[in-house]
């Protein structure tokens, strides 16, 4: 049986529990509470940024993988020195621990992507903002931002004076984008490399809040130049396991790369019913290093919509009741306003439809709160 450790007990790592038992792999969890959502799986509290630590837990494991991508460089580099099996590396994940790095790899790559540059004194910013196309544009702290955190649009040098005065931004152009997609796939080990079919995703606040799957009215040449990014970047920065490559689609119907993510992302919550094999169960055999399974879809579509506040009992109750085919996932988190707390899912035919039915799925579990 194949041991496989993941740094962080979070939604992300209980929802790889039931995909570890079918595939036969023993799943531990180094969280950072006990009562984590994946508490199920915890075998170890502690702190991330703590080698020792880390290097305890994973002393005996196959290969270790991520809820989340916080834990630091430097702990990551000590544990493939080792002889750890990180997965995906600290080389790849340095991409999403930093935008600057992320952006200068992409273009290393030659994707596309909105014009950027990175400015770290007021004196530099009118030449800057100038090379992304002027404003308005768009500053990012170059680590540490999530779901719409760290994140701003500028519309003149005064906006940016609070976060320049800790220390250099990332600049990019506002790209007059239609609607925004997002490519999942996965890497395994050896080279193996599987997408699914794009998704479109819909934000409100910044936070993603509804996912189409699959998107809809993309040409067989969008299709195709979808999935040869996708591979582009996987193969390109070495990933081992779930890419979420998070991309603008433009009025030309061409594609710009936003941000990447290295681990099972919001966008693919869709495909736990609608694909053959789910991101988590794909993520943990690619770590693992076992054949893939089949991305295709078992339903001609599918609706995502996330859950923000708090969930309950009675709650869920009223929900299946108004749509019984609804796939209702609890995080097992404690209500707080803007927090993520599970996800509907509904699968069917008509995306109208499907739409609608998630919908009044949510308003009934946030009536209720």
């Amino acid at each position: 049986m194949k041991r496989i450790g993941v740094i962080g007990g979070g939604q992300l790592a209980r929802m790889m529990i039931p995909a570890a038992i079918n595939l036969a792999i023993e799943l531990r969890v180094f969280a950072e509470q006990q009562d984590a959502p994946a508490s199920l799986a915890v075998t170890a509290v502690g702190d991330f940024r703590d080698v020792r630590q880390v290097a305890d837990f994973a002393a005996d494991l196959d290969a270790l993988t991520f809820d989340h991508e916080h834990v630091p460089a430097e702990v990551l580099r000590a544990l493939e020195d080792s002889g750890v099996v990180v997965a995906p590396s600290s080389q790849a994940l340095a991409l999403t621990h930093n935008k600057v790095v992320m952006r200068q790899r992409l273009s290393e790559l030659g994707v596309a992507q909105p014009r950027w540059c990175e400015v770290s004194e007021a004196s530099e910013l009118e030449s800057a903002v100038e090379s992304v196309g002027g404003y308005p544009c768009i500053a990012k702290k170059p680590t540490g931002g999530y779901d719409g955190k760290g994140v701003r649009v500028v519309h003149s040098a005064s906006d940016l004076e609070d976060w320049l005065s800790q220390g250099s931004l990332l600049l990019e152009e506002k790209v007059p984008f239609v609607r925004e997609l997002a490519l999942l796939s996965a890497r395994r080990r050896g080279g193996e490399w599987k997408p699914w079919a794009p998704v479109e995703t819909r934000q409100k606040n910044g936070v993603c809040s509804e996912v189409i799957a699959p998107a809809q009215s993309l040409s067989e040449t969008q299709l195709g130049v979808a999935e040869e990014l996708a591979r582009t970047i996987a193969e390109g920065v070495g990933t081992v396991g779930v890419l979420a490559v998070e991309v603008f689609e433009l009025a030309d119907g061409s594609l710009s790369v936003n941000e990447l993510a290295m681990r099972p992302h919001n966008s693919g919550h869709v495909f736990t019913e609608l694909s053959t094999t789910s991101q988590f169960e794909q993520h943990l055999r690619a770590v693992a290093d076992l054949p893939l399974g089949s991305a295709a879809l078992v339903a001609p579509g599918g609706v995502m919509v996330n859950l923000f506040g708090g969930v309950d009992a009675d709650a869920k109750n009223d929900a299946w009741e108004r749509v019984p085919e609804a796939k209702i996932h609890d995080y097992g988190k404690g209500a707080r306003e803007g927090r993520k707390v599970g996800h509907v899912v509904v699968t069917g035919d008509d995306v109208k439809s499907l739409l609608d039915k998630a919908e009044l799925a949510r308003s009934a579990l946030h009536a209720a709160r």
